[in-house]
């Protein structure tokens, strides 16, 4: 099945720093390998954490200036993963669940799911991505934009028809179950929620293929680093680069929607396509 546009993955993500964590592996190896990667950031970030680490609503939070840091971040995690294209929704961060923000003026929680995978259509039809990687429809963690990135995304996958493939990012349990321990025997103490919630990611049979990224981990660490001031990212920051690189070493992902008949599992997200 292949086809005579370029090989192109795009990934859908809500916020500036998101791309690096799940992705972050993919799109700098295929970057190297030739495939062009576009990178959709739906949200300005606008309720991340400031300068200083400052949240919002304290004194010093000033949402025009986390925008601008939260854009050069973004840029500088682009320039290290060799993304080719990307491009801003310029919709304004909803926040966490529950939060008031979710209503506002011009959030993208807020915002009809035509409306926005309408643009984002527009952006499939401008790229032609035979691979497109977004959120499960929990949001992986259910923050309402990853959930609201799903149904755009999903939406101009079908009103398009463009893209071939489209995968959830996908953390396995399996590999959870042991991440605190391994943590642990570096001398790393693992964050309280990582250990909370044992229904927390992906069921193993679900997952439908693995890529390794081992190759490129040391880009994927730096792209975090390129997002510092966000609190989030510090635990993977304090991690040794060899640590990091052993326990980041595979993305994984569910294959959702397929027109190529290759058989799962697999370790190439580009399976049939080339």
């Amino acid at each position: 099945m292949v086809s005579d546009q370029p090989l192109t993955l795009m990934a859908v993500h809500a916020h500036p720093d998101d791309e690096a964590l799940g992705t972050g592996g993919v799109l700098a190896r295929y970057a190297d390998e030739g495939v062009r990667t576009v990178l959709v950031t739906c949200t300005n970030g606008e309720l991340g954490d400031g300068p200083g680490g400052v949240k919002p609503g304290e004194p010093g939070h000033e949402e025009a200036a986390v925008v601008a840091l939260r854009r050069r971040e973004l840029e500088a995690s682009c320039a290290v993963l060799g993304i080719s294209d990307l491009e801003l929704l310029g919709y304004r961060d909803s926040g966490m669940e529950g939060w008031p923000q979710n209503g506002a003026d011009g959030s993208f929680w807020s915002t009809p799911v035509k409306e926005a995978a309408e643009r984002l259509g527009t952006l499939m039809e401008l790229y032609r991505p035979q691979v497109v990687v977004t959120y499960d429809e929990h949001g992986f963690y259910g923050h309402p934009d990853h959930v609201q990135a799903h149904r755009i995304t999903m939406a101009a996958a079908d009103r398009t028809g463009i893209p071939d493939k489209v995968y959830y990012t996908a953390v396995p349990r399996s590999v959870m179950a042991g991440f605190a321990d391994l943590l642990r025997a570096q001398g790393v103490e693992p964050p309280e929620p990582m250990e909370e919630d044992p229904e927390f990611g992906t069921p193993d049979e679900l997952i439908t293929t693995y890529v390794d990224c081992a190759g490129v981990t040391d880009r994927k660490y730096d792209s975090l680093k390129a997002h510092a001031s966000q609190s989030d990212n510090i635990f993977f920051l304090g991690m040794s680069r060899e640590l990091f690189g052993t326990v980041m070493g595979r993305e994984a992902f569910v294959r959702a929607r397929d027109r190529t008949g290759q058989p799962v599992p697999e370790d190439d997200l580009f399976a049939g396509l080339r």
